[in-house]
């Protein structure tokens, strides 16, 4: 019996040791970590303290957007020791910030050391609390913890392509979401011991742990040639009443970065819930209650969208220069091939017949002519040449198949006739004139780059380097070739084409003098989107400069233009050319003028102040101006316009001799609608002069489209009002 239980006394022994140490066991080594953290919740608080986001740069590390220093307001009960105290802190608390007193009595009476009362105040506010807690004596209680605010020094300037950033800035849309754990950094902590009954513990016992900065961006957008972009797109959508927004882009054609990225209207990432369009933001709060929330949204979005990314469209004839990039690559076609237009073509049995832009036709012409007059028919007759099978494989082999990939959120697919290329010999037809397929803005300036750099397709991006907050690369954007689209023979065939199209073709309005450009006009109908009653268009013009050694090529896309013009050389390819009017002398690529353009050019006004009225005379008259005096003084005193600037052979300067003709004005007459001829005899009229934009020619199809001065603004004599002249004739 004794031995009995002596065995069962050893038995239990065992068990319960080896009882003892399995839960051990578990407790160390399976439980270990969870009942660490369970033990952490209960000793510590942790406050997240965020960090500093990283500094947008444009290309030559001009700010574009970056973090101001905020501050939050804290609470600290655990420090706030008497009653009177705490209602002397409420009391200040509650006026300078404007809360409820009853809210912050609520936070002050709470077991915490640490309780968060208003977020991101600005400057004025913290100083006003500084200034209070020094008047009343107030060492703890109230805290200042440092924060951080996203701010756009440039208001609303490339703002789809930055985007913006939320409460707790994070990244909401454009590069800011893109790379947004890029930019974010690493939060901090501030821990706090709790002692047993969990009220924070004072001080002593606070670690703090410092957020990490987030690294910087360089973009590769240049401010000046962004500033170019921007404010001519925002002219042209004013001159062509546009309804649904407009957008542009610039690409260097060899290295695929993004040089520009316009869209007008846009919006203040500074305030981007606040709608951006006065006379919309009218019409939304016009609305029933229920229906305010869902058309603000809407409107919100719609501001916030990139057109140039994710808007598709029907690129219309700027897609013949891809066209005729197959066609030549087949050799199906060659530039002396001939095509016959009668004004229209039924493409096959069965299908509707398709007519071109004149109605008339333009009888033979070479392939070449077929380029410059955007011929429908000429190009269905190419598009069956190459066939459906051919069609689709250099469709994709563009890059159209495929979104570019750009380091922006938000990019579209395309939008073809079929997911594998299945066509029907009339959805060819159509599609062989750039109808019935949707693509981006971007696809097909990435298509053209590739003809301007001699076949390759290239990776779009807006980012150029990756910064640390010393300045030091972390890591570069490299220039990247997806593949070969066509060969380098065939591109300069087509860019050729599109020379001889931007000089004496449909794409003339997008001439610049002294360089030479080679591009293509666009205008679509919007099938299935049209206002009832009536046919909208996007007027779009793609191109490169200069043709010899292409650098840049830009896409500027109009959608819904409703004011006198809607073909794309009406509408885009004037704005083109005013954007690489400034773009190409900043790039500091020459100028290489034609005989017929040196006898063209503006001459530089010469400074005449301080001569005596008939020296200034016979020097204005030398240098082949025409002076203008005004008052009765001896000398002249001031010019306009003034010294070195430039305006045509023949133009006026008004020499003022005395103080009271310094006050003179006159009003800008109506400009548009006139010869060039018509249009500078009117302004000398007035005493004006006129800087002419677009093509320089007496040609009787020349006609004026629009003025840089709007007509009955008061001016001083002499002054210069820039004039856009367009071809009214053969445009697309």
């Amino acid at each position: 019996m004794q031995r009995r239980s002596i065995v069962v006394l050893m038995i239990i022994v065992f068990a319960g040791f080896f009882l003892l140490t399995g839960r051990l066991v578990a407790l160390q080594f399976f439980q270990g970590e969870f009942l660490k953290k369970m033990a952490s919740e209960q000793q510590l608080a942790d406050t997240k303290i965020s960090a500093r986001r990283g500094t947008i740069y444009d290309r030559n590390m001009k700010p574009l957007a970056q973090s101001a220093t905020v501050w939050d307001v804290v609470l600290e009960p655990a420090y706030i020791d008497s009653d009177e105290k705490r209602k002397i802190i409420c009391d200040g608390l509650s006026e300078i910030l404007g809360i409820e007193k009853d809210k912050l009595i609520e936070l002050a009476n709470k077991k915490s050391c640490y309780t968060i009362v208003k977020k991101k105040v600005e400057t004025e506010i913290k100083d006003k609390i500084i200034n209070f807690k020094v008047e009343n004596n107030i060492s703890s209680g109230v805290r200042l913890i440092e924060n951080y605010k996203r701010y756009y020094p440039c208001g609303s300037f490339a703002a789809p392509v930055l985007g913006f950033t939320g409460a707790d800035s994070q990244g909401l849309a454009g590069v800011e979401a893109y790379y947004d754990k890029v930019l974010r950094g690493d939060p901090g902590k501030i821990l706090t011991a709790k002692n047993a009954i969990g009220t924070e513990m004072p001080f002593e016992y606070e670690q703090m742990i410092p957020a990490k900065k987030g690294h910087n961006l360089r973009l590769c957008i240049d401010e000046t040639i962004q500033k170019f972009m921007e404010k001519n797109l925002e002219e042209g959508v004013r001159n062509h009443r546009v309804k649904n927004r407009a957008a542009a882009i610039a690409m260097d054609v060899n290295t695929g970065e993004i040089l520009g990225m316009a869209v007008k209207g846009d919006f203040d990432p500074n305030e981007p819930f606040k709608i951006a369009d006065p006379s919309q933001e009218e019409h939304i709060n016009s609305l029933p209650e229920e229906e305010k929330a869902k058309a603000r949204s809407e409107a919100l979005s719609r501001q916030w969208r990139n057109k140039a990314v994710s808007d598709t469209y029907y690129p219309g004839s700027v897609f013949k220069m891809v066209t005729a990039s197959m066609g030549l690559e087949l050799d199906v076609v060659n530039e002396q091939s001939t095509f016959t237009c009668s004004g229209s073509i039924k493409p096959c049995e069965g299908s509707q017949v398709i007519r071109c832009h004149k109605r008339g036709g333009h009888g033979t012409q070479n392939f070449v002519e077929a380029l410059c007059h955007s011929c429908n028919p000429a190009f269905i007759t190419l598009g069956l040449r190459v066939g459906t099978e051919n069609f689709f494989n250099f469709y994709k082999a563009f890059g159209f198949h495929n979104k570019t990939n750009i380091d922006l959120p938000g990019e579209s697919g395309d939008l073809f006739f079929s997911a594998d290329g299945k066509m029907t010999q009339t959805d060819l037809a159509v599609a062989s004139m750039g109808q019935n397929f949707g693509i981006t803005p971007l696809q097909m300036l990435t298509a053209a780059a590739a003809i301007a750099n001699g076949g390759n397709i290239v990776q779009p991006h807006v980012v150029k380097e990756i910064l640390d907050e010393n300045g030091n690369i972390v890591k570069t954007i490299d220039p990247v070739i997806k593949r070969k689209a066509i060969s380098e023979r065939t591109a300069k065939r087509v860019t050729a084409m599109m020379l001889e199209n931007a000089t004496h073709g449909s794409a003339k309005n997008a001439y610049v003098q002294g360089y030479r450009v080679a591009g293509k006009t666009g205008t679509s109908e919007k099938i299935g989107l049209s206002t009832p009653g009536r046919k909208d268009y996007i007027s779009s013009f793609c191109g490169f400069a200069p043709a010899d050694n292409p650098k840049i090529a830009m896409l500027v896309f109009f959608d819904t233009p409703t004011g006198d013009f809607y073909y794309g050389s009406a509408v885009a390819a004037p704005v083109f050319s005013k954007i690489m009017q400034d773009v190409l002398p900043y790039m500091g690529i020459e100028k290489i003028y034609t005989e017929e353009e040196l006898a063209k050019l503006d001459i530089h006004v010469p400074n005449l102040v301080g001569k005596s009225v008939a020296d200034a005379k016979n020097e204005a008259v030398n240098n082949s101006l025409s002076p203008k005096i005004v008052g009765s003084g001896e000398n002249v005193i001031a010019q306009i316009p003034s010294a070195s600037e430039k305006i045509p052979h023949d133009g006026v300067i008004v020499l003022y001799t005395d103080a009271e003709s310094k006050n003179a004005a006159v009003k800008v007459p109506k400009l548009t609608g006139l010869s060039l001829q018509e249009a500078n005899k009117t302004a000398a009229s007035f005493g004006l002069n006129i800087k002419i934009s677009g093509v320089n020619s007496n040609d009787s199809a020349v006609i004026s489209s629009d003025q840089s001065i709007a007509p009955g603004t008061e001016v001083a004599p002499g002054t210069t009002v820039t004039v856009t002249f367009i071809h009214r004739d053969g445009i697309t």
